[in-house]
């Protein structure tokens, strides 16, 4: 690492030059090939994805999203002669467009059903010729337009459905202009200096735009969800700057001790930059851990997350160094460099606030882990309701075509129509035929359905198909309890003595399904992160006891996150002031995100604030002296990193976006509780009651271990003559538990 950042150094121009090109050549490429998101949530072998395809085999025509085109009339009805003219010519005109299949309006034999009874509503249904994330947007565009160019005074139009919503946009870029603003300003009043102060925001923007425009090439190379780039975004801001900020405070340091700017830069990137990297490469190893789930949806997501942290981590280790070496001296501030230069180095010692915190956790490490445990537990309980689901277009904005179709549906309608189910089969021969006329009338009169179309087979007879509406919202459990009840009763009692093998589809079930196949693999995903991680861990800091505190605190931010999620989102509680709609459940894909993300950035906190305290235990061979100056030193360069991550993390919520509000509402709150109750309290708190038993390694384990390191070298000079100490010498020190006067003078 001191070797990369020498040569960071004496390139300074060509490293920042290769970055810039580097920058704008994805950047164009982006430009030039266009983004292909799709969010196939498609998983092979469930019952939905069978009833899709059925469909698709026997109804051809049926096989594309389908969408709705809603009209209101505020005076007279839609019935009315000038309405039916217009409205009729519109959808002409959408039946014409290309990538369009069929349009079934209400103004025919078949579409009696689809005006309200009051006449002040109607709606026609479109079908493309393709499932939704194989649809150009510009197609999308074009029907939105054409049902758009309908309205008049006393008509209105609106358009819902997963196509539709491929053409709205939430929010802008004003998340990422806000996260940064108030980064900038913490970053200013941390160190005082502008040009430090911008360096950590410049050298995240350089890897995120590098990254963002990245994923719009790998769209076209695998399926990648069209939220993907906002959370690569939301993910590389938040640990691009902290990594940028936690060399610059390096940095910073070794020019307050008298250091040349190249010798501040060579030390930096070589203690701390290997942290920042150690801390990378959990966070990548936490996202790569999605590939197990064998899930193509999720496959796309966690690459172009790696992606991000990956650029993020390169720049932080070659274009930070460039930039330190540009700036020069004005990385400390004004005065600062005059006390420099009138008293001349001084050795940072931990004072102030930071040191007598440390000093009173080290005081009473029992009531304050209690406490920390106390608000960990609360915030998790409401984890234990959580409900996964899918979150329809009742929770848009309020602003957007498809939350106002949904409405406008829902008021006419009832809710069930924004989300009806499909019931499909194969047909063979008259008894098959007789069951599903009798199974229509069976229908219509089980709990929870509002309404069931007549059934309708294919040009061959051999497929047929029903249609439900039920009474609740897709999003709503009572939806989930009805697609469980058609398949557990209603409808195998149908199928009795008949070839009849009825399949459930719809958006409720899909997702249902989804959330299904995503909890039967959550606990060996979330296995296989946690047990990298302590991997890495124990390689690293050479202990058994390390690793599995960090597992244990990684679970605890995730389950504290989970229930602020649960609360705002599920439960509602707030959602609609912050414009983010009404409760629902959780999105089936979240959970597994969430915790590769969470896992990831939890792990960043301990390896910083667990790495100093490795450093001076290797030095002092004091578990106590090593824990107190390892939390002053760290904790307020942590605290502030939290802060930036926070309010960039918080800032997404302007997004506008439901899915993408909920990942900024979950890591904030996992770093506030990672940074501010379990880091800076609760790991210290128990690294004091363990004592030496912290940095125990079996000596047997010891030999048979690769060695990794993320201190310097001098430290790992004195790791090699700690580890000639036995088992039983370690067991001593630990029985004896001897408060040891610390040599460093830290008032309480």
């Amino acid at each position: 690492m001191a070797a990369l950042a020498r040569w960071c150094v004496r390139r300074r121009l060509v490293v920042v030059v290769l970055w810039l090109l580097a920058l704008g050549g994805v950047t164009a490429g982006a430009a030039v090939a266009g983004s292909a998101y799709s969010n196939d949530y498609k998983v092979p072998g469930t019952e939905s994805g069978r009833a899709t395809q059925l469909l698709k085999d026997g109804f051809p025509g049926l096989g594309g999203d389908s969408d709705t085109v809603v009209w209101h009339t505020t005076s007279g009805t839609v019935r009315a002669a000038d309405v039916e003219q217009t409205m009729t010519r519109a959808l002409d005109k959408i039946a014409a467009l290309p990538g369009v299949a069929a349009v079934s309006g209400p103004y025919d034999d078949q579409g009696a059903g689809r005006i309200s009874e009051d006449g002040h509503t109607a709606y026609a249904t479109v079908t493309f010729d393709a499932p939704a994330q194989d649809i150009d947007a510009s197609e999308a565009r074009a029907v939105v337009g054409a049902a758009k160019d309908a309205e008049s005074d006393g008509l209105r139009v609106e358009l819902g459905g997963s196509a539709i919503g491929l053409t709205e946009s939430f929010g802008g870029h004003l998340a990422e202009v806000v996260g940064v603003a108030v980064a900038a300003v913490v970053l200013f009043l941390a160190f005082g200096s502008l040009a430090a102060s911008l360096l950590p925001i410049a050298t995240a923007l350089v890897g995120v735009g590098t990254a963002y425009a990245g994923i719009v090439l790998l769209g076209h190379a695998m399926t990648v969800a069209d939220f993907a780039p906002m959370l690569g975004m939301l993910i590389g801001l938040g640990v691009g700057i902290d990594y940028a900020l936690f060399i610059v405070t390096r940095h910073r340091r070794g020019l307050k001790r008298g250091l040349s700017v190249t010798e501040a830069v060579t030390n930096a990137v070589a203690t701390t930059g290997r942290a920042v990297v150690f801390a990378g490469a959990t966070v990548c190893i936490a996202l790569l851990g999605m590939l197990i789930l064998r899930l193509g949806f999720l496959n796309g997501v966690s690459i172009a997350a790696s992606l991000t942290v990956v650029l993020t981590v390169a720049a932080s280790v070659t274009l930070l160094p460039a930039l330190l070496s540009l700036i020069g001296m004005r990385a400390l501030s004004r005065r600062e460099r005059r006390r420099l230069a009138e008293h001349g180095p001084e050795p940072e010692l931990p004072t102030g606030l930071a040191a007598r915190w440390s000093a009173f956790v080290e005081r009473h490490p029992k009531l304050l882990g209690a406490i920390a445990l106390v608000v960990i537990t609360v915030l998790a309980l409401p984890t234990l309701g959580l409900r996964l689901g899918t979150s329809d277009q009742g929770n848009d904005p309020e602003s957007s075509t498809t939350r106002q179709a949904y409405d406008l549906l829902t008021d006419g309608f009832g809710p069930g129509v924004n989300g009806p189910l499909t019931l499909v089969t194969h047909v063979d021969g008259a008894e098959d035929k007789l069951a599903l006329d009798n199974l229509d009338a069976t229908l219509r009169t089980t709990e929870g359905v509002a309404s069931v179309t007549p059934v309708t087979y294919n040009s061959g007879g051999d497929t047929a198909y029903v249609m439900i509406v039920p009474e609740s919202a897709p999003q709503s459990q009572k939806t989930s309890d009805l697609v469980d009840r058609l398949r557990t009763e209603v409808l195998p009692r149908a199928e009795t003595g008949t070839s009849l093998d009825v399949q459930v589809g719809g958006v409720t079930a899909g997702y249902d399904d989804f959330a299904d196949v995503i909890v039967g693999k959550l606990p060996v995903f979330v296995g296989v992160v946690i047990g990298l991680g302590c991997l890495l861990l124990m390689l690293a800091f050479r202990s058994i006891g390390i690793p599995l505190k960090a597992a244990v605190m990684n679970v605890a931010a995730v389950a504290g996150a989970f229930g602020v999620v649960v609360a705002i989102f599920q439960w509602g509680w707030g959602s609609e002031l912050l414009g983010l709609g009404r409760a629902g459940p959780i999105e089936p894909f979240l959970p597994v995100i969430m915790v590769s993300v969470l896992f990831g950035l939890s792990m960043d906190y301990q390896v910083f604030l667990v790495s100093r305290m490795y450093e001076e235990w290797l030095e002092t061979g004091d578990n106590r002296r090593a824990v107190r100056v390892g939390l002053a030193e760290t904790s307020r360069v942590i605290n502030s990193a939290a802060v930036i991550m926070i309010s960039i993390f918080l800032a997404f919520v302007l997004s506008g976006d439901r899915v993408i509000a909920m990942f900024g509402i979950a890591l904030a709150a996992a770093v506030a509780l990672d940074a501010f109750v379990l880091r800076t309290l609760l790991v210290p708190a128990l690294m004091h009651l363990l004592g030496s038993a912290n940095w125990w390694l079996p000596r047997w384990l010891d030999r048979r271990m690769p060695r990794i390191s993320i201190e310097a070298p001098e430290s790992r000079a004195a790791h090699e003559r700690l580890a000639a100490a036995t088992d039983a010498e370690v067991a001593d020190v630990l029985a004896k538990g001897r408060e040891e006067q610390d040599v460093r003078d830290i008032p309480g």
